[in-house]
């Protein structure tokens, strides 16, 4: 969540440390900070409110020289957002100090400090920790030893940056439970909460693990393991681009993200798809035989993972046949669990950093599942390094709070999974679909009631054929399937499509303070997902229901004021679906239709009709998800929110 950027070279760093606050907004954050050793030997910090350009500004005002420093955004856990909250803390002028994480024990240490006459001027959990590194230095320790002395007493998560005016010529980096890089220039080093910072000036970078501690010198490098033993860690290049966090064209990284789903999704099904099947190989070594084996799926993610994870439970249930479980993270960690024999333990998560998800996947490892399979967007992540089987999403960097890519390229993973669980376990997919109901597409030419909706008229004849469209041919084999995925980023490419009339279709929704998101099975979760954008970015409030249950509670909160969002796939749940819908009708409540465009809806006072292009169940909610991405946006837009970095969110959430 907070970042952190620190430096040690033979150039100026104040430019380096401020570049690479910029690159890590995205993460969310109330304040920005950074610290320098100056040429006189003294500590040089500024502290600031609000965003890095206000930073930027006070450090035009008074420069800070140095080739050694450390800075830092804050998201406030501890402490309200404030100047003396910021981070660099100083402890008594002499060393300096940048924290992400939780210190547990705080106020146990506090009070410590307090008793042997430190003062702190700030409300933080951090500021114990740069006090006791004071402490250890004054006692005559080496800047490394005083750090590893100090995280001994750390209960908590941690990534650390220290400084001292003793030691102008050592970097020290430490870190158990959040992120931290370290960036391998020519005689000069970095160390960062991810690449993005500091791909201005290094494409090589080394991750710590957990428990590492590191010491930078200009000319070497050092780092020592959790047991204090002297380490080597890998080096790797990364191969993103130092321009791929820029906007470009595009008026918000958001809208920038909704529009690159398309090659996303194209680039997560590359190499993955044979000419008639999912490629086992991709999820990792012995992957084939691992899957075979499995009898039980469990899913933990977070937020928008978290729905990706309900999609697949409908997937991997009806077509595999296997029991899914989903859960949230922060739930499944703080309760007893019955493992099913044979198990699969799924984690899902863009940085592959989330706490919740982290802990979670630590508990599975020693509860008895039979292997962890981690869907995640960063290669160099620890949920990646900590995962028995992988496949990466490939959505490229996603600056935007609000998750769009990379939820879809989540869906398209766990498609992948689903298909080739599907095949190893022998399962007749296109017998079994038809048993459940699920490929079943209404007829194109059904009647239309009164309200608009459409309901079934027996006898449709020729039109039944064409209402099955993709559907019939592509669960006819796994052959079809695979066109199908292979069709799926042109398909995106069409839904964006109808970005200049949702952007009509948000102005009624900027001075609405409520809105309810309707869907049945698989939609369900996509509604989900639309209701989510919208709170998060536009401040309204918004819930997500299946649409049997509206006579089971929300049907009293339907007015004219209140919109209903219905997300409508062409599928055989559509006829049970429409009584919904006159429920709300009959109510005088604003329906929203997103409807497959071979379902006959009319357009009526009250019922306004959004044709998506006509597409396949076991690709709907990709398809459906795009439209309710393009509304969120739309109408944060017209309101004046910030779209890329809402209030109180951060991109990545490192604590608990």
């Amino acid at each position: 969540m907070c970042g952190i950027v620190g430096a040690i070279a033979h150039r100026p760093v104040s430019p380096i440390l401020l570049e690479g606050l910029r690159r890590l907004e995205y993460r969310g954050y109330d304040s920005a900070g950074l610290a320098v050793i100056q040429p006189d030997g003294q500590i040089g910090r500024l502290r600031t409110l609000g965003k890095v350009a206000v930073l930027s500004a006070a450090l035009d005002e008074h420069p800070l020289a140095g080739t050694l420093g450390i800075a830092h955004t804050r998201w406030a856990t501890h402490g309200e957002p404030s100047t003396q909250n910021a981070h660099p803390h100083v402890a008594r002028e002499r060393c300096a100090l940048v924290h992400n994480g939780i210190i547990e024990n705080h106020e146990q240490l506090r009070r410590e400090q307090t008793a042997a006459g430190h003062r702190f001027t700030s409300q933080t959990d951090t500021e114990v920790v740069v006090h006791a590194i004071y402490d250890a230095l004054e006692a005559g320790r080496d800047l490394i030893d005083a750090v590893r002395e100090t995280i001994v007493r750390l209960a908590g998560a941690y990534a650390l940056g220290v400084i001292d005016t003793q030691f102008p010529d050592r970097l020290v980096a430490a870190r158990q439970g959040s992120p931290l890089v370290i960036g391998v220039g020519f005689q000069e080093y970095f160390i960062a909460s991810d690449v993005f910072a500091l791909l201005p000036v290094t494409n090589r970078f080394i991750f710590l693990e957990e428990g590492d501690v590191a010491e930078l010198r200009r000319d070497r490098l050092s780092i020592w393991n959790a047991e204090g033993e002297l380490v080597e860690r890998p080096l790797r290049e990364s191969s993103v681009a130092a321009d791929s966090a820029e906007r470009g064209q595009y008026r918000h990284f958001m809208q920038k993200e909704i529009f690159e789903q398309p090659r996303a999704v194209a680039d997560t099904l590359e190499g993955r798809l044979s000419s008639d099947a999912v490629l086992p190989e991709a999820f990792g070594v012995d992957a084939e035989r691992i899957f075979a084996e499995v009898q039980a799926v469990t899913i933990v993610a977070c937020g928008t993972s978290y729905h990706a994870g309900l999609v697949a439970r409908y997937w991997i249930e009806s077509l595999v046949g296997l029991p899914c479980n989903v859960e949230v993270a922060s739930e499944y960690r703080y309760r007893k669990h019955v493992v099913l024999q044979g198990s699969l333990f799924v984690t899902i998560s863009q940085s592959g950093e989330t706490a919740d998800t982290l802990a979670a996947l630590r508990i599975a490892k020693d509860s008895g599942y039979a292997t962890t399979l981690a869907i995640c967007n960063v290669p160099e992540s620890s949920l990646v390094r900590e995962s028995d089987l992988v496949l990466l999403t490939r959505a490229g960097p996603e600056i935007g709070v609000a998750s769009t890519k990379a939820f879809t390229t989540q869906l398209v993973a766990l498609l992948l999974l689903t298909l080739t669980l599907a095949r190893l376990h022998r399962t007749a997919l296109s017998d079994q679909c038809d048993e459940a109901g699920v490929t079943q597409k209404l007829p194109a030419g059904a009647g239309v009631t009164s309200a608009g909706v459409a309901s079934e008229t027996p006898g449709a004849g020729e039109g039944a054929g064409a209402g099955a469209g993709a559907g019939a041919t592509a669960w006819g084999g796994a052959a079809g399937q695979v066109a199908l995925l292979r069709s799926l980023p042109a398909q995106l490419e069409s839904v964006l499509a109808l970005d200049d009339k949702i952007a009509e279709l948000a102005e009624q929704f900027v001075e609405k303070h409520h809105c309810l998101f309707l869907g049945r099975g698989e939609a369900y979760p996509i509604a989900m997902e639309g209701a989510l954008k919208l709170k998060e970015i536009s401040y309204i409030h918004a819930e997500a229901y299946p649409a049997g249950e509206l006579k089971h509670g929300p049907l009293a909160l339907i007015d004219e004021d209140m919109p209903v969002v219905v997300v409508a796939p062409n599928n055989a749940l559509l006829e049970k679906l429409k009584s919904n819908l006159e429920e709300v009708r009959a109510r005088g409540g604003q329906l929203f239709v997103f409807a497959d465009d071979q379902i006959p809806f009319q357009q009526d006072p009250g019922v306004t009709i959004i044709r998506v292009p006509e597409t396949d169940d076991l690709i709907d909610p990709l398809v459906f998800t795009i439209p309710l991405q393009l509304l969120a946006y739309h109408v944060a837009v017209l309101k004046g929110t910030d779209v890329d970095q809402p209030r109180n969110l951060a991109k990545s959430v490192t604590v608990e």
